[in-house]
């Protein structure tokens, strides 16, 4: 297997294992040894890929942020109106990629993590501007744009607090009653705004 192979199957074992024992304790203080262990590797190996922890938490909210821009493009890519673009935004959302138990409380724990992390501050304002971007793209051909603005605003708080919500459900996260809860949302403020 070529050498590049093997690192970038090493980089994401790391992050896998991140995710896992960070979402499991629901908190950053968990050690580099720990992740090591958990990625079937030593200590030195992912300091010597990653630089510490700080590090792997950043790769890892990229990796996260990743996944869900691929999800949004796989969705928009088949969306012909707006109102498939706004439902593909909203799925993709809680795609099983990131609406899952331990990484819905890792998402929670980097939100946390970005008030004290210039560089995790910044990667959730990346999130935050491209998801309000494609809403508000979607949004524009139904309704004007004050309130394309504000629909977008109050979806993204709905995404985003349903993940809070979620998480701390005895029963687990559902991505359906998820979906359904922000498209009705959506529905609402789209016959409120006389949606063309």
């Amino acid at each position: 297997m070529p050498r590049t192979s093997v690192q970038t199957g090493r980089r994401q074992s790391l992050i896998d294992a991140a995710i896992l024992t960070i979402g499991e304790q629901g908190s950053l203080d968990v050690s580099v040894r720990e992740i090591a262990t958990r990625a079937g590797m030593s200590t030195a190996l992912a300091f010597h890929y990653f630089g510490g922890k700080d590090g792997i938490i950043i790769e890892t909210m990229r990796h996260l942020l990743r996944e869900f821009a691929q999800e949004v493009r796989a969705g928009l890519d088949c969306a012909t109106t707006p109102r498939e673009r706004l439902a593909a935004i909203v799925r993709a959302s809680f795609a099983a990629s990131q609406f899952e138990r331990t990484t819905i409380a890792a998402w929670l724990v980097f939100y946390l993590h970005a008030y004290s992390s210039p560089p995790a501050a910044r990667l959730l304002q990346v999130y935050t501007r491209r998801l309000r971007s494609n809403l508000v793209d979607a949004l524009l051909p139904l309704m004007d744009r004050a309130d394309a603005l504000l629909t977008a605003e109050g979806l993204a708080a709905m995404i985003d607090g349903s993940y809070v919500r979620h998480a701390l459900r005895p029963q687990g996260p559902d991505a359906g009653e998820a979906i359904a809860s922000c498209m009705d949302y959506l529905e609402n403020r789209l016959a409120r705004g006389g949606a063309q």
